[in-house]
């Protein structure tokens, strides 16, 4: 009796993109790896290690150059299989607007159902249950092209969803997400996972990956580890060498173990963190530490002032992004700028340069008035930099070189130039002399995110606006990004900061503010913003993993202060509280 054979079977599976086969480098080499039906697996690696090449050949969009890709049995080289594996194995692209093809959300759903000839009352009950399930209903008669990245991520989920696969494959689905659309989409995988279906989840967020039960580590295009969350989170320097990190909860409770010896480390919510750390004594109820230095007082760089904006204004699908928005960003700040999937933000930051002017309202930038008509977008390109969230979008070259080289080449000679464009990509972590040649459609998400910003501080802009600066950076490369804008900041740019990643913002912005439904809502130090837990939870977000434990310390008598928000700080904050010494 022979037992049944894998959903998906990759056996030695090598393969060069186009403009690599002059190298001896392949994305993916001699890799092998076996799904059973049922699985939950996140796989996990650095920008550009094989991610996503690996994803595109588990529906055949991918061919090996050598070696078998088999789904269902079926050899994915034969053309004739290809109908069978694409219905079987479902796939979310990391870019969303690459699978949006419709006028309409709805028709954009329904798209590979009809194709697949299924009957009208099916496809209408799929359609619904689909655009439910992300919470894109209400949205079902908008055009994609006018949804925030994270909209159209959650349109082209819903696409796959109403096909009812065996195995969807998430390619970074949820790094345009808000807090509440990450916790909606990790919900409904592991729903869809109880319920049968086989899910292969890419993701750079290590907290996401603890919730799969099994995780694949790619390096060079290879497995380097396949094990379980556990086993594959107990080394810290073995994940760093493959440019990775813990997740911030497991970090957290490393850092508290040495304090409160039997922590779990293998925590899996901040509640189950706190409630293994004791009560306070008398004495630790009583201590107080020393007060944080507040943030020194700043003239504006920009001046929002009742900013509104409406998209296709007179026209039936005339939609509000912007409504009396008010704004304030000190020079030679880092101020942040948070709010769920469609608040505005996007839209906010494009009005800094100048490719969206003030419909009501006014806004001033480093001395130039936006409302101005003689203020043109080339005087504000050389002033603002602004790194898009889709970074693909502002690509114009077909080489990394010449893309990163666009800005500066008309105020630079050649020496110059190549000086400039060999900093900016050493900024980003990207080697000159291996990337300067690559094609720009093969790099990976993250490699891609890294071009468009380096292309940006090829100009060395006075403000650098930039929108889901880390969405798709592998740990490493995130670490990397952060630590320079730092120091950019520390060089006297001003820096505005548009994120969902919460941890990220506690690290570096001196003031945050909090959009919702298009209007500014809140504004404060990064502490006072992530300590209204039942606010962030009222406009879709979510506060960092840190502060999560710290209320619920708070809530039991630890004296923690308000302005431990990182890690860092709360391990610091606890050490300070035991021992009575501030680490």
């Amino acid at each position: 009796m022979t037992s049944n054979p894998p959903l998906i079977e990759i056996d030695h599976v090598t393969f060069y993109h186009t403009d690599r086969e002059k190298s001896a480098e392949p994305a993916l080499r001699d890799l092998s790896l076996r799904v059973e039906t049922g699985e939950f697996i996140a796989l996990i690696g650095a920008n550009g290690s094989g991610k996503t090449t690996l994803a595109r050949h588990l529906n055949a969009l991918l061919l090996p150059t050598s070696g078998s890709v088999r789904v269902m049995g079926l050899d994915t080289r034969e053309h004739k299989s290809w109908p069978t594996v694409r219905a079987t194995v479902g796939m979310v692209f990391q870019s969303p607007e690459d699978q949006l093809v419709s006028t309409t959300v709805e028709d954009d759903t329904a798209f590979a159902a009809e194709n697949a000839g299924l009957p009208s009352d099916e496809i209408r009950r799929r359609v619904d249950d689909a655009l439910r399930a992300v919470n894109m209903w209400e949205e079902r008669k908008r055009p994609p092209h006018l949804l925030s990245a994270g909209q159209m991520q959650r349109v082209a989920l819903a696409g796959v969803l109403a096909m009812h696969p065996r195995c969807i494959v998430f390619d970074e689905t949820t790094a345009m997400l808000d807090p509440a659309g990450r916790r909606n989409v990790m919900e409904m995988t592991q729903r869809l996972n109880r319920e049968g279906m086989t899910i292969i989840y890419i993701t750079h967020y290590m907290q996401e990956a603890l919730l799969a039960r099994r995780v694949v580590v790619l390096n060079g295009g290879q497995v380097a580890l396949d094990s379980d969350p556990r086993e594959v989170f107990s080394d810290p320097r073995r994940l760093a060498d493959f440019g990775l990190e813990l997740p911030p909860l497991t970090a957290l409770a490393e850092g508290l173990e040495s304090l409160f010896p039997g922590v779990p480390v293998g925590a899996l919510t901040p509640a189950e963190l706190a409630a293994a750390i004791p009560d306070p004594n008398e004495d630790e109820k009583k201590r107080r530490l020393p007060a944080a230095n507040p943030h020194p007082q700043r003239a504006a760089a920009i001046d929002v002032r009742a900013l509104g904006h409406i998209y296709m204004k007179d026209t039936p699908l005339a939609h509000t992004a912007l409504e009396a928005v008010n704004l304030t960003a000190g020079r030679g700040a880092v101020h942040g700028l948070i709010g769920a999937t469609g608040s505005g933000k996007s839209t906010l930051l494009q009005h800094f340069n100048g490719l969206l002017r003030p419909q009501k309202g006014s806004v001033q930038v480093a001395g130039y008035s936006l409302n101005d008509p003689r203020v043109t977008v080339k005087q504000m390109v050389q002033v603002v930099g602004l790194v898009f969230q889709n970074p693909e979008a502002q690509f114009v070259e077909q080489y990394i070189g010449d893309e990163i080289a666009y800005g500066p080449r008309p105020l630079l000679d050649r020496p110059a130039l190549r000086e400039r464009v060999q900093w900016a990509m050493r900024l980003v972590g990207l080697d000159f002399e291996q990337y300067k040649d690559r094609l720009t459609y093969t790099l990976s998400g993250g490699e891609r995110r890294k071009v468009a910003l380096a292309s940006v501080l090829a100009l060395q802009p006075q403000v650098l606006v930039l929108d889901e600066p880390t969405a798709g950076l592998d740990p490493l490369s995130r670490r990397e990004v952060l630590r320079h804008l730092q120091n950019f900041q520390r060089q006297g740019m001003t820096l505005v900061l548009s994120s969902h990643q919460m941890g990220d913002l506690a690290r570096l912005a001196e003031r945050v503010t909090v959009l919702h439904e298009g209007r500014d809502v809140r504004t404060g130090t990064a502490a006072e913003i992530f300590c209204e837990g039942q606010a962030l939870h009222d406009w879709g977000l979510e506060a960092p993993i840190a502060v999560q434990v710290a209320d619920r310390l708070r809530a039991r008598g630890w004296p923690v202060p308000r302005e431990a928000i990182t890690t860092e700080e709360l391990v610091a904050a606890m050490t300070g509280l035991t021992i009575g010494e501030v680490a």
